[in-house]
Protein backbone atom coordinates (compact mmCIF):
# COMPACT_ATOMS: atom_id res chain seq x y z
CA UNK A 1 0.00 0.00 0.00
CA UNK A 2 1.16 3.53 -0.79
CA UNK A 3 -0.28 5.34 2.20
CA UNK A 4 1.07 8.88 2.72
CA UNK A 5 3.16 8.96 -0.46
CA UNK A 6 2.49 12.29 -2.15
CA UNK A 7 2.56 12.79 -5.91
CA UNK A 8 2.16 10.50 -8.89
CA UNK A 9 5.01 8.42 -10.28
CA UNK A 10 3.48 8.34 -13.77
CA UNK A 11 5.26 5.06 -14.54
CA UNK A 12 8.65 6.74 -14.83
CA UNK A 13 11.91 6.92 -12.93
CA UNK A 14 12.59 10.03 -10.90
CA UNK A 15 15.04 11.52 -13.40
CA UNK A 16 12.68 10.85 -16.32
CA UNK A 17 9.75 12.37 -14.46
CA UNK A 18 11.70 15.52 -13.53
CA UNK A 19 12.96 15.93 -17.09
CA UNK A 20 9.42 15.49 -18.43
CA UNK A 21 8.05 18.15 -16.04
CA UNK A 22 10.84 20.56 -17.03
CA UNK A 23 10.00 20.08 -20.72
CA UNK A 24 6.27 20.46 -20.08
CA UNK A 25 6.70 23.67 -18.06
CA UNK A 26 8.90 25.10 -20.81
CA UNK A 27 6.30 24.20 -23.46
CA UNK A 28 3.43 25.57 -21.36
CA UNK A 29 5.05 28.98 -21.01
CA UNK A 30 6.17 29.03 -24.63
CA UNK A 31 2.76 28.18 -26.13
CA UNK A 32 0.55 29.14 -23.13
CA UNK A 33 -1.54 25.99 -23.74
CA UNK A 34 -0.64 22.31 -24.11
CA UNK A 35 -2.57 19.06 -24.51
CA UNK A 36 -1.55 16.17 -22.26
CA UNK A 37 -3.03 13.47 -20.05
CA UNK A 38 -5.06 14.54 -17.04
CA UNK A 39 -2.60 13.00 -14.58
CA UNK A 40 0.38 14.80 -16.11
CA UNK A 41 -1.58 18.07 -16.12
CA UNK A 42 -2.38 17.68 -12.42
CA UNK A 43 1.30 17.11 -11.64
CA UNK A 44 2.35 20.03 -13.86
CA UNK A 45 0.03 22.60 -12.26
CA UNK A 46 1.92 23.18 -8.95
CA UNK A 47 5.27 23.36 -10.73
CA UNK A 48 3.99 25.91 -13.26
CA UNK A 49 2.34 28.03 -10.59
CA UNK A 50 5.58 28.08 -8.59
CA UNK A 51 7.44 29.35 -11.67
CA UNK A 52 4.86 32.11 -12.18
CA UNK A 53 5.28 33.11 -8.54
CA UNK A 54 9.04 33.34 -9.12
CA UNK A 55 8.32 35.52 -12.17
CA UNK A 56 6.14 37.82 -10.10
CA UNK A 57 8.90 38.18 -7.53
CA UNK A 58 11.14 39.35 -10.32
CA UNK A 59 14.52 39.63 -8.59
CA UNK A 60 17.80 38.12 -9.77
CA UNK A 61 17.65 35.17 -7.42
CA UNK A 62 14.15 34.26 -8.63
CA UNK A 63 15.34 34.48 -12.25
CA UNK A 64 18.24 32.14 -11.51
CA UNK A 65 15.92 29.71 -9.74
CA UNK A 66 13.61 29.70 -12.77
CA UNK A 67 16.57 29.23 -15.14
CA UNK A 68 17.67 26.20 -13.14
CA UNK A 69 14.36 24.50 -13.94
CA UNK A 70 13.11 25.95 -17.25
CA UNK A 71 15.12 24.83 -20.27
CA UNK A 72 15.04 27.97 -22.40
CA UNK A 73 16.41 31.44 -21.69
CA UNK A 74 13.86 33.01 -24.06
CA UNK A 75 10.99 31.32 -22.20
CA UNK A 76 12.32 32.65 -18.88
CA UNK A 77 12.46 36.13 -20.42
CA UNK A 78 8.85 35.73 -21.55
CA UNK A 79 7.88 34.58 -18.04
CA UNK A 80 9.58 37.52 -16.32
CA UNK A 81 8.47 40.18 -18.84
CA UNK A 82 5.07 39.21 -20.31
CA UNK A 83 3.43 36.47 -18.27
CA UNK A 84 4.07 38.09 -14.88
CA UNK A 85 2.25 41.25 -16.03
CA UNK A 86 -0.92 39.23 -16.73
CA UNK A 87 -1.02 37.93 -13.16
CA UNK A 88 0.21 40.99 -11.29
CA UNK A 89 -2.96 41.38 -9.21
CA UNK A 90 -3.84 37.66 -8.99
CA UNK A 91 -2.88 35.75 -5.85
CA UNK A 92 -2.95 32.23 -7.27
CA UNK A 93 -4.77 29.95 -9.66
CA UNK A 94 -2.73 30.86 -12.72
CA UNK A 95 -3.51 27.70 -14.69
CA UNK A 96 -6.69 25.96 -15.82
CA UNK A 97 -7.19 22.26 -16.62
CA UNK A 98 -9.91 21.43 -19.13
CA UNK A 99 -10.74 17.76 -19.62
CA UNK A 100 -11.25 16.82 -23.24
CA UNK A 101 -12.23 13.15 -23.14
CA UNK A 102 -10.20 10.05 -23.83
CA UNK A 103 -7.39 9.27 -26.25
CA UNK A 104 -8.42 6.77 -28.90
CA UNK A 105 -5.32 4.58 -28.79
CA UNK A 106 -5.19 3.66 -25.10
CA UNK A 107 -8.29 5.35 -23.65
CA UNK A 108 -6.16 7.67 -21.49
CA UNK A 109 -7.98 10.64 -19.99
CA UNK A 110 -6.82 13.76 -21.88
CA UNK A 111 -6.81 17.39 -20.78
CA UNK A 112 -5.74 20.84 -21.90
CA UNK A 113 -3.70 22.85 -19.41
CA UNK A 114 -3.54 26.55 -20.16
CA UNK A 115 -2.73 29.83 -18.50
CA UNK A 116 -5.76 31.72 -17.26
CA UNK A 117 -6.60 34.46 -19.72
CA UNK A 118 -5.34 32.52 -22.73
CA UNK A 119 -6.97 33.72 -25.93
CA UNK A 120 -6.61 31.69 -29.07
CA UNK A 121 -5.40 33.74 -32.00
CA UNK A 122 -7.80 33.20 -34.87
CA UNK A 123 -6.66 34.43 -38.24
CA UNK A 124 -9.45 35.46 -40.57
CA UNK A 125 -8.78 35.15 -44.28
CA UNK A 126 -8.71 38.48 -46.03
CA UNK A 127 -11.24 38.68 -48.83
Amino acid sequence: MRHQYAGRRLGRTTSHRVAMLRNMVTSLFEHERIVTTTEKAKELRPVAEKMITLGKRGDLHARRQALSFIRSVSVVDKLFNEIKDKFEDRKGGYTRILRTGTRQGDCASMAIIELVGYEEKIETPEA
